[in-house]
């Protein structure tokens, strides 16, 4: 296929979005930047328009993000792609692919079915378990089951007294019914951001906190970018834990600990930014690489 038309769905004027345009661009010739907030869809005509462009015209569609925070919405935007998919626009990664990853528990129980090593997970509405596993845990990380670089993300201890951690428990709760907590573990000072194009490895970086608190390495809570080369075996493990989604671009968040490696999640979107800066990866080249490859 020459010069196809590819968009690309993402937050017009945010550095990945717009690196990843102008590779198309520079490419293609073509440049569509596609905000799903204003998108309208048209089920009776099964068009899908963008100011005023139908979609379903397009060769294919990257999406490198589909709203600045998740929530049940980026599930709403994902499910407008499928009627693009219906008539014949690729899209990458497809949709039903990254609706199992926007909730961090489908993620989870995915990962966790493939015999992936996660930390100590629990998921629950049922406060009293939630309270018991925080005791058993001495310290958990509660993570709402929609959020992007930690946020909604909080630290309880049970070196308090029971009143007081059920109280922030409660807390928890009411902004997030079902609740996902996981033992805090000890980090060496960093994870890792291994990144994949069409399941093929392409490289690892590494994040590192800003302070010693080591439970949130984000970038978005003050940490940085490092180079980093991975063993073998922790290449084999990400390899393993990206396979069941099937997703075009990815990164695999991975941590090592004395107990061994552990898999935090596997991103819908990837990282474009840390592959770059801690890994030399451009990673935007490699994913339309990958694309004109499939098309």
């Amino acid at each position: 296929m020459t010069n196809p038309k590819i968009g690309v769905v993402g937050i017009p004027g945010k550095w990945s979005t717009e690196v990843l345009a102008d590779a198309i661009e520079a490419r293609t010739g073509f440049r569509a930047v596609i905000d799903l907030h204003e998108t309208c869809l048209d089920l009776t005509s099964g068009h899908l328009e963008h100011r005023g462009q139908d979609l379903g015209e397009l060769d294919a569609l990257i999406v490198k993000k589909i709203s600045a925070e998740y929530s049940p919405t980026s599930l709403n935007r994902l499910e407008l792609l499928r009627v693009a998919e219906a008539r014949g626009v690729r899209v990458f990664s497809r949709a039903e692919t990254m609706l199992r990853l926007i909730n961090r528990l489908s993620c989870t129980v995915t990962l966790r079915n493939a015999g992936i090593p996660m930390p100590e997970t629990l998921v629950t509405e049922d406060l009293g378990s939630a309270c018991q596993a925080v005791q058993r845990f001495g310290e958990a990380v509660f993570k709402p089951l929609f959020s992007t670089k930690a946020r909604g993300m909080c630290v309880i201890s049970a070196d308090q007294s029971p009143e007081a951690m059920r109280r922030e428990v409660a807390a928890f709760r009411d902004d997030n019914p079902m609740m996902y907590l996981q033992r805090r573990m000890e980090l060496p000072g960093r994870d890792l951001g291994m990144v994949f194009a069409g399941g093929r490895y392409l490289g690892t970086y590494a994040r590192v906190p800003q302070s010693g608190d080591t439970w949130n390495t984000t970038i978005h809570s003050g940490g940085r970018y490092e180079a980093y080369t991975p063993s073998a075996e922790l290449i084999e493990l990400a390899t393993r834990a990206q396979a069941p989604f099937g997703l075009d671009f990815t990164t695999v968040d991975v941590a090592e600990t004395s107990d061994g490696p552990v898999v935090f999640e596997v991103s819908a979107f990837g990282g474009f930014r840390g592959a770059l800066e801690g890994a030399g990866i451009d990673a935007a080249g490699a994913y339309l690489d990958h694309v004109l490859s499939e098309l």
